[in-house]
C-alpha cells in the first residue's frame, strides 16, 4: 500500500523566500532608521585647507598700512607775492636757521614801503615837533614866573622901606602909592601865572604822555614796515632737510603760496588712515607693531586728527623706543594697531570659509576620510584668528578653506 509522504512546511525555498524578505524588511527599517540620508559631496583633499582649533593668545588688532612722515615739518609760505629774483638752496639740501633759501622781488610792494616809511618818518618827525613846542611853553611860563620873582626881589623891600618913612613922614605919599602898586600888580601877577603853570603843567604832562605813546606806537610802525621787505626774503625757519617744488627765475609767486618745507632730519612718525568704523576704539596711548628689515618695532598713537574724509579718518604714530634705521620718508608702513588687551582664547584660524557661512557654521573633520557641516558660533576676528565662542572645542580640525563648490551639501567624502 502506499504511504501518504506529508508536504514540508519549512522548505528550502520557503526558507530563503522568507528569508529574503526578512532582509528586505530589515535594510528597509534600517535604511529609515539607522542610516545616513545626508546629502554627501566627494572633494580631493588637497585642494582644501584644514586647520586646529587650539587655545591661545587672542590680540584684537587692525592691519593698517601708514606712510613714514617726518616727526617736524615747518612749512615756507610767501608772506609776501611777486617773482623769483634769486635761488640761493636748492631742494634736498641741507639749511641752518635763518640760511636765506628764496628772494623775490615785488616793485610796487618796494615803492609802497618806502612811502609808509617817508609817511611815518614825518609823523614822527611832527611828532617831536609838538614836544619841543609844549617844552618850550613850558620853559616860557618858568621864565615869566622868574621874571616876576625877580619884579618883586625888587619891590617888596621897597615898598616896606617907604612904608617905614611914610608911617615917620619923611617921604610923600605919592611916592609910597606908586610903589605900593607896581608890588600889588606883581605879587597878583604872580599868583595868576602860577596858577597857569599849574593847569598847564598837568595838561603838558597827559600831552607829552600821548606823544610818547604815540611816537613809540609809530616807531614800532616804523620797524614792522622796514620788515615788510625782508618778507621778501624766505629763510629756513629751523635746521633741516629742504624740500621745495621745481622753481625758475622769474617765476610767479602769490601771497601765502606755499614754497616749500624744512623737515627734521633723523626723526620719523607715521601717519595712518583708519576707516570711520573703528573711531569710538581708537584712543591716544594705543599701542601697535610694525616689522622692518627683519624686526618689529613697537609705535603709539600720539594724535587723531578730527575730521573724516572719505569715511576715514588719520593718526599720528611715533615710534616708542628705537627708530627703524633706513626708513625714508614717503615710505609705507604695514602695522597691526591693537584695539584691546591680550586674552586666552579658543581659536580658529581666518579663512574663506567665513565668506560663505558668514561663521554660523563649518566643516569638521569626523575621522581622516569624512568631514560632518556643524553650527558653531564666532567671536571677535583679528587678522590670523576668529575668538570661538561655541560647539568646538580644542582638537577639532575644521576646513577653512572657500566652500564655494560644495554646494548645499552636510557632509564631504576626502579622497
Amino acid at each position: 500500500m502506499d504511504k501518504q509522504i506529508k508536504k514540508k512546511f519549512w522548505t528550502l525555498k520557503r526558507i530563503a523566500a522568507y528569508g529574503g524578505g526578512a532582509a528586505l524588511v530589515f535594510f528597509i527599517a534600517y535604511q529609515l532608521i539607522f542610516a545616513d540620508r545626508r546629502s554627501k559631496l566627494v572633494i580631493e583633499k588637497e585642494k582644501i585647507t584644514i586647520s586646529e582649533v587650539k587655545r591661545g593668545e587672542f590680540k584684537e588688532f587692525i592691519p593698517q598700512t601708514g606712510t613714514v612722515e617726518p616727526a617736524r615739518t615747518v612749512f615756507l609760505d610767501a608772506i609776501e607775492g611777486g617773482n623769483i629774483k634769486r635761488i640761493i638752496r636748492e631742494s634736498g639740501s641741507m639749511v641752518k636757521k635763518g640760511d636765506l633759501i628764496i628772494e623775490i622781488s615785488n616793485l610796487n610792494r618796494e615803492i609802497a614801503v618806502l612811502q609808509q616809511e617817508s609817511d611815518l618818518v614825518q609823523s614822527i618827525n611832527r611828532s617831536r615837533d609838538t614836544r619841543l613846542g609844549i617844552l618850550r611853553n613850558d620853559l616860557d611860563q618858568r621864565q615869566a614866573l622868574a621874571q616876576i620873582d625877580n619884579q618883586l626881589a625888587i619891590f617888596r623891600p621897597q615898598y616896606e622901606r617907604q612904608k617905614v618913612l611914610l608911617e615917620k613922614k619923611l617921604i610923600a605919599k605919592q611916592e609910597f602909592e606908586r610903589t605900593e602898586a607896581d608890588y600889588i600888580y606883581n605879587v597878583n601877577r604872580r599868583k595868576f601865572t602860577y596858577e597857569a603853570y599849574q593847569r598847564d603843567s598837568a595838561g603838558r604832562v597827559l600831552a607829552l604822555k600821548d606823544i610818547d605813546l604815540s611816537e613809540s606806537r609809530m616807531k614800532q610802525n616804523l620797524v614792522s614796515v622796514r620788515t615788510i621787505l625782508e618778507n621778501l626774503n624766505i629763510k629756513a625757519p629751523i635746521d633741516g632737510q629742504l624740500s621745495t617744488p621745481h622753481w625758475e627765475i622769474g617765476q610767479a609767486v602769490s601771497t601765502a603760496q606755499r614754497l616749500g618745507q624744512v623737515d627734521i632730519v633723523g626723526s620719523f612718525k607715521v601717519r595712518v588712515p583708519i576707516d570711520e568704523l573703528y573711531l569710538p576704539k581708537i584712543s591716544v596711548g594705543l599701542p601697535s607693531t610694525t616689522d622692518f628689515a627683519g624686526k618689529t618695532y613697537r609705535m603709539l598713537i600720539t594724535y587723531i586728527y578730527p575730521t573724516i574724509q572719505n569715511g576715514r579718518f588719520e593718526v599720528d604714530m611715533n615710534f616708542d623706543g628705537e627708530t627703524p634705521q633706513g626708513i625714508r620718508r614717503g615710505q609705507s608702513l604695514r602695522m597691526r594697531i591693537e584695539l584691546g588687551q591680550a586674552s586666552e582664547e579658543l581659536l580658529l584660524p581666518v579663512g574663506g570659509f567665513y565668506k560663505d557661512t558668514g561663521g554660523n557654521w563649518v566643516f569638521v573633520l569626523d575621522g581622516d576620510d569624512k568631514a560632518v557641516k556643524r553650527d558653531i558660533k564666532l567671536g571677535r576676528k583679528n587678522s590670523e584668528n576668529f575668538e570661538v565662542l561655541e560647539c568646538l572645542k580644542p582638537g577639532d580640525r575644521v576646513i577653512t578653506s572657500s566652500y564655494e563648490n560644495f554646494g548645499n551639501n552636510e557632509v564631504l567624502i576626502l579622497k
